[in-house]
Protein backbone atom coordinates (compact mmCIF):
# COMPACT_ATOMS: atom_id res chain seq x y z
CA UNK A 1 0.00 0.00 0.00
CA UNK A 2 2.84 2.69 0.84
CA UNK A 3 4.61 1.55 -2.29
CA UNK A 4 1.52 2.54 -4.28
CA UNK A 5 0.75 5.64 -2.28
CA UNK A 6 4.27 6.80 -3.32
CA UNK A 7 3.48 6.03 -7.47
CA UNK A 8 0.38 7.88 -7.09
CA UNK A 9 2.17 10.99 -5.23
CA UNK A 10 5.10 10.82 -8.35
CA UNK A 11 2.38 10.44 -10.88
CA UNK A 12 0.38 13.50 -9.53
CA UNK A 13 1.13 16.99 -11.44
CA UNK A 14 1.56 19.27 -8.50
CA UNK A 15 -1.89 21.55 -10.32
CA UNK A 16 -3.95 17.86 -10.39
CA UNK A 17 -2.99 17.22 -6.67
CA UNK A 18 -3.72 20.97 -5.21
CA UNK A 19 -7.12 20.58 -7.56
CA UNK A 20 -7.22 16.87 -5.72
CA UNK A 21 -7.29 18.88 -2.20
CA UNK A 22 -9.57 21.43 -2.87
CA UNK A 23 -12.33 18.31 -3.67
CA UNK A 24 -11.00 16.41 -0.91
CA UNK A 25 -11.51 19.71 1.51
CA UNK A 26 -15.33 20.12 0.29
CA UNK A 27 -16.40 17.07 0.49
CA UNK A 28 -15.07 16.81 3.73
CA UNK A 29 -16.55 19.87 4.48
CA UNK A 30 -20.40 18.36 3.57
CA UNK A 31 -19.84 15.38 5.69
CA UNK A 32 -19.58 17.28 8.22
CA UNK A 33 -22.80 18.90 8.06
CA UNK A 34 -24.47 15.71 7.23
CA UNK A 35 -23.36 13.39 9.51
CA UNK A 36 -25.20 13.38 13.45
CA UNK A 37 -22.62 15.61 15.92
CA UNK A 38 -20.78 16.96 13.01
CA UNK A 39 -21.69 20.43 14.28
CA UNK A 40 -19.44 19.64 17.32
CA UNK A 41 -16.39 19.08 14.71
CA UNK A 42 -17.69 22.26 13.13
CA UNK A 43 -17.69 24.62 15.78
CA UNK A 44 -13.87 25.46 16.11
CA UNK A 45 -14.18 26.22 12.32
CA UNK A 46 -17.15 28.63 13.10
CA UNK A 47 -14.66 30.32 15.82
CA UNK A 48 -12.18 30.33 12.94
CA UNK A 49 -14.22 32.79 10.57
CA UNK A 50 -14.72 34.92 13.72
CA UNK A 51 -11.54 35.20 14.43
CA UNK A 52 -10.86 36.28 10.51
CA UNK A 53 -13.69 38.60 10.92
CA UNK A 54 -12.67 40.76 14.11
CA UNK A 55 -8.69 40.27 13.11
CA UNK A 56 -9.80 41.97 9.46
CA UNK A 57 -10.89 45.05 11.87
CA UNK A 58 -7.83 45.48 13.57
CA UNK A 59 -5.82 44.89 10.80
CA UNK A 60 -7.55 47.55 8.73
CA UNK A 61 -7.24 49.61 11.60
CA UNK A 62 -3.39 49.33 11.57
CA UNK A 63 -3.81 50.45 8.19
CA UNK A 64 -5.73 54.13 8.74
CA UNK A 65 -3.31 54.84 11.05
CA UNK A 66 -5.07 53.57 14.53
CA UNK A 67 -4.29 51.25 17.29
CA UNK A 68 -5.52 47.71 17.53
CA UNK A 69 -6.23 47.73 21.27
CA UNK A 70 -7.90 44.19 22.10
CA UNK A 71 -9.82 41.65 21.08
CA UNK A 72 -12.75 39.37 23.12
CA UNK A 73 -14.26 36.42 21.40
CA UNK A 74 -16.80 33.96 23.45
CA UNK A 75 -18.29 30.83 23.09
CA UNK A 76 -21.28 31.57 21.45
CA UNK A 77 -19.22 32.61 18.40
CA UNK A 78 -19.06 36.40 18.49
CA UNK A 79 -16.22 38.83 19.41
CA UNK A 80 -15.82 42.43 19.49
CA UNK A 81 -12.20 44.13 18.13
CA UNK A 82 -11.61 47.25 19.94
CA UNK A 83 -9.47 49.96 18.20
CA UNK A 84 -8.35 53.74 18.99
CA UNK A 85 -7.76 56.54 15.98
CA UNK A 86 -9.79 58.61 13.98
CA UNK A 87 -12.64 57.35 14.58
CA UNK A 88 -14.99 59.65 12.26
CA UNK A 89 -15.32 59.50 8.31
CA UNK A 90 -14.16 57.24 6.02
CA UNK A 91 -11.84 55.66 8.51
CA UNK A 92 -14.32 54.52 10.59
CA UNK A 93 -16.42 52.92 7.40
CA UNK A 94 -12.69 51.52 6.57
CA UNK A 95 -12.16 49.40 9.75
CA UNK A 96 -16.08 48.35 9.61
CA UNK A 97 -15.25 47.24 6.08
CA UNK A 98 -12.59 45.55 6.66
CA UNK A 99 -14.04 42.67 9.34
CA UNK A 100 -16.49 42.35 6.56
CA UNK A 101 -14.38 41.56 4.40
CA UNK A 102 -11.81 39.77 6.60
CA UNK A 103 -12.79 36.07 5.94
CA UNK A 104 -12.81 36.33 2.06
CA UNK A 105 -9.54 38.15 2.26
CA UNK A 106 -7.81 35.49 4.39
CA UNK A 107 -9.40 32.08 2.26
CA UNK A 108 -8.32 33.73 -1.32
CA UNK A 109 -4.55 34.17 0.02
CA UNK A 110 -4.66 31.21 1.48
CA UNK A 111 -5.68 29.73 -1.37
CA UNK A 112 -3.36 31.41 -3.64
CA UNK A 113 -0.57 30.20 -1.86
CA UNK A 114 -1.77 27.01 -1.24
CA UNK A 115 -1.36 25.86 -4.85
CA UNK A 116 2.31 24.25 -3.57
CA UNK A 117 3.23 22.10 -0.87
CA UNK A 118 6.13 24.42 0.20
CA UNK A 119 3.66 27.86 -0.08
CA UNK A 120 1.28 25.98 2.15
CA UNK A 121 3.58 24.57 4.55
CA UNK A 122 5.17 28.39 5.07
CA UNK A 123 1.65 30.00 5.26
CA UNK A 124 1.01 27.70 7.76
CA UNK A 125 3.94 29.02 10.04
CA UNK A 126 3.57 32.13 8.52
CA UNK A 127 -0.27 32.20 10.10
CA UNK A 128 1.16 30.53 13.50
CA UNK A 129 3.17 33.37 13.83
CA UNK A 130 1.20 36.00 13.46
CA UNK A 131 -1.39 34.44 15.72
CA UNK A 132 0.88 34.16 18.15
CA UNK A 133 1.95 37.77 18.65
CA UNK A 134 -2.17 38.63 18.18
CA UNK A 135 -2.44 36.37 21.36
CA UNK A 136 0.33 38.50 23.37
CA UNK A 137 -0.28 41.91 21.82
CA UNK A 138 -4.13 42.05 21.37
CA UNK A 139 -6.17 39.01 22.91
CA UNK A 140 -7.93 39.78 26.10
CA UNK A 141 -10.20 37.39 27.46
CA UNK A 142 -9.90 33.46 28.86
CA UNK A 143 -11.93 32.03 26.04
CA UNK A 144 -10.33 34.06 23.35
CA UNK A 145 -7.06 33.42 24.65
CA UNK A 146 -7.55 29.40 25.08
CA UNK A 147 -8.61 29.13 21.46
CA UNK A 148 -5.85 31.34 19.56
CA UNK A 149 -3.23 29.42 21.64
CA UNK A 150 -4.96 26.13 20.63
CA UNK A 151 -4.90 27.18 17.08
CA UNK A 152 -1.25 28.23 17.48
CA UNK A 153 -0.24 25.19 18.64
CA UNK A 154 -2.33 22.70 16.02
CA UNK A 155 -0.87 25.22 13.45
CA UNK A 156 2.57 25.17 14.61
CA UNK A 157 3.07 21.30 15.00
CA UNK A 158 1.53 20.46 11.29
CA UNK A 159 3.60 23.13 9.73
CA UNK A 160 6.26 22.17 11.47
CA UNK A 161 5.82 18.14 11.82
CA UNK A 162 3.41 16.64 9.64
CA UNK A 163 4.39 16.00 5.98
CA UNK A 164 4.22 18.83 2.83
CA UNK A 165 1.17 16.98 1.61
CA UNK A 166 -1.20 17.10 4.91
CA UNK A 167 -0.06 20.58 5.63
CA UNK A 168 -1.62 22.05 1.86
CA UNK A 169 -4.32 19.81 3.15
CA UNK A 170 -5.28 21.42 6.53
CA UNK A 171 -4.55 24.93 4.88
CA UNK A 172 -6.91 24.17 1.52
CA UNK A 173 -9.63 22.94 4.02
CA UNK A 174 -9.49 25.90 6.51
CA UNK A 175 -9.41 28.04 3.42
CA UNK A 176 -12.82 26.86 2.51
CA UNK A 177 -14.40 27.06 5.68
CA UNK A 178 -13.49 30.94 5.78
CA UNK A 179 -14.81 31.07 2.17
CA UNK A 180 -18.43 29.24 3.11
CA UNK A 181 -18.40 31.65 6.11
CA UNK A 182 -19.20 34.52 4.10
CA UNK A 183 -22.26 33.35 2.78
CA UNK A 184 -23.32 31.03 5.92
CA UNK A 185 -23.11 34.10 8.36
CA UNK A 186 -24.35 36.55 5.72
CA UNK A 187 -27.26 37.77 7.28
CA UNK A 188 -25.05 40.01 9.16
CA UNK A 189 -24.28 42.18 6.20
CA UNK A 190 -28.33 43.35 6.62
CA UNK A 191 -28.71 44.17 9.96
CA UNK A 192 -28.35 47.72 12.07
CA UNK A 193 -27.61 45.90 15.43
CA UNK A 194 -25.00 43.30 16.42
CA UNK A 195 -25.95 41.00 19.13
CA UNK A 196 -22.39 40.10 21.04
CA UNK A 197 -21.74 38.91 24.35
CA UNK A 198 -20.85 42.17 25.40
CA UNK A 199 -24.54 43.51 24.56
CA UNK A 200 -25.92 44.80 21.49
CA UNK A 201 -23.75 47.24 19.55
CA UNK A 202 -24.17 49.21 16.10
CA UNK A 203 -23.41 46.09 13.52
CA UNK A 204 -20.34 46.72 11.10
CA UNK A 205 -22.83 48.33 8.32
CA UNK A 206 -24.72 50.02 10.83
CA UNK A 207 -20.98 52.43 11.51
CA UNK A 208 -20.89 52.58 7.59
CA UNK A 209 -24.01 54.20 7.36
CA UNK A 210 -23.40 56.73 9.98
CA UNK A 211 -20.92 58.24 8.53
CA UNK A 212 -21.34 57.47 4.95
CA UNK A 213 -24.47 58.41 2.53
CA UNK A 214 -26.08 55.30 1.76
CA UNK A 215 -28.66 53.01 4.02
CA UNK A 216 -26.90 49.73 5.96
CA UNK A 217 -28.19 47.27 3.91
CA UNK A 218 -26.84 48.92 0.25
CA UNK A 219 -23.30 48.62 2.19
CA UNK A 220 -23.64 45.04 3.21
CA UNK A 221 -24.38 44.62 -0.55
CA UNK A 222 -21.06 46.02 -1.37
CA UNK A 223 -18.76 44.34 1.01
CA UNK A 224 -21.34 41.72 0.13
CA UNK A 225 -20.19 41.69 -3.64
CA UNK A 226 -16.76 42.78 -2.85
CA UNK A 227 -16.41 39.64 -0.75
CA UNK A 228 -17.78 36.83 -3.71
CA UNK A 229 -15.29 39.03 -6.14
CA UNK A 230 -11.98 38.27 -3.49
CA UNK A 231 -12.71 34.72 -2.65
CA UNK A 232 -13.52 34.05 -7.15
CA UNK A 233 -10.03 35.69 -7.53
CA UNK A 234 -8.50 33.60 -4.56
CA UNK A 235 -10.46 30.13 -5.91
CA UNK A 236 -9.33 31.20 -9.86
CA UNK A 237 -5.34 31.30 -8.35
CA UNK A 238 -5.72 28.28 -6.67
CA UNK A 239 -7.28 26.08 -9.34
CA UNK A 240 -5.00 27.54 -12.52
Amino acid sequence: MSANNDSMKQRLHPTERARLVLVVSIAVTAVLYLVPYGFYVAYPLMLLSTLAHEMGHGVAALLVGGRFERFLMWPDGSGVAMWSGETAGWRLAFVAAGGLLGPAVAAAVAFAVGRTLRGARNALLVLAVVLALALVLVVRNLFGFFFVAILVLGLSLIARRASAEIAQLVLVFLAVQLALSVFSRGDYLFTPVAETSAGPMPSDVGQMASVLVLPFWVWGAVCGGASVMVLAYGVRAYWR
